[in-house]
């Protein structure tokens, strides 16, 4: 389930590493990695610890694993790449912006990146876990019909509080984030609130800060209306801050 591509041509050189979101899998983001793969970047998008097997399992991986695989990613195209990107959706964004708080990243794009909860049961979650083991589902926020990301049909609340420690590592090193950064943001978004972005916006180190808005996608917006606009746009970022054209 994990994609990867050399690339080709003038692009060859340069990076991206692309992280799905939290009980989701690369099937989401599949689209945008093979674009970029086309346009010659290399690009490595890995299938987080937890992910692709069950909710059960997920419930038993601790955030930093997430971290881990996808710090991997960038790091193994660091070797063979001049300049390497981070990017994500959801809590892909998250797990890309803490790389960049961490590493010397060229930039960043996210899509609906998460660091804060809309249910405020989250917080308990730590408290929850030990009376209740999931609840439904958030995954298939998506506005195009008949399309799903294949998330787990069940969210472990055990992972929910793992999710919470990466969120809050990740907002308390938001400053340390210097490199250009551009957010994609559904104005529909059933699964991460609007206080994710404000805290982003609030909190980054970057004066190179952008957002573009989806009119017309839900939360899951790499599979839905505006995938071309995502995969187009983020592609001329990358291709401006990595010195190409």
């Amino acid at each position: 389930m994990t994609f990867s591509s050399s690339g080709h041509g003038p692009m060859a050189r340069v990076g991206v590493a692309l992280s799905h979101g939290f009980t989701g899998s690369p099937v989401s983001i599949q689209g945008w990695a093979e674009y970029l793969a086309a346009q010659g970047f290399a690009v490595s998008l890995p299938l987080l610890s937890g992910h692709g097997t069950s909710w059960q399992e997920l419930a038993r991986t601790p955030w930093i694993r997430w971290y881990q695989d996808f710090e991997r990613a960038y790091l193994e195209l660091t070797e063979r790449c001049d300049v390497v990107f981070t990017a994500g959706l959801s809590m892909g964004g998250a797990l890309a912006l803490r790389v960049a708080e961490h590493h010397g990243v060229a930039g960043v794009a996210v899509v609906n990146p998460g660091l804060t909860f809309s249910d405020k049961r989250a917080r308990y979650s730590r408290f929850l876990k030990y009376v209740l083991k999931s609840v439904p589902a958030i995954g298939d926020d998506i506005k195009l019909a008949g399309v799903s990301e294949g998330a787990y049909q069940r969210t472990p609340v055990a992972a929910v509080q793992q999710l919470a420690g990466l969120f809050k590592d990740t907002v308390a090193g938001l400053d340390r984030v210097k490199a250009p950064t551009i957010v994609f943001r559904s104005a529909v978004d059933r699964v991460v609130p609007e206080s994710s972005m404000e805290v982003l916006a609030h909190g980054i180190g970057s004066t190179d800060f952008e957002v573009v808005r989806l009119e017309n996608s839900y939360h899951v917006a790499t599979m839905d209306n505006d995938a071309a606009l995502i995969f187009e746009r983020s592609a001329a970022f990358f291709r401006e801050h990595s010195g190409g054209q």
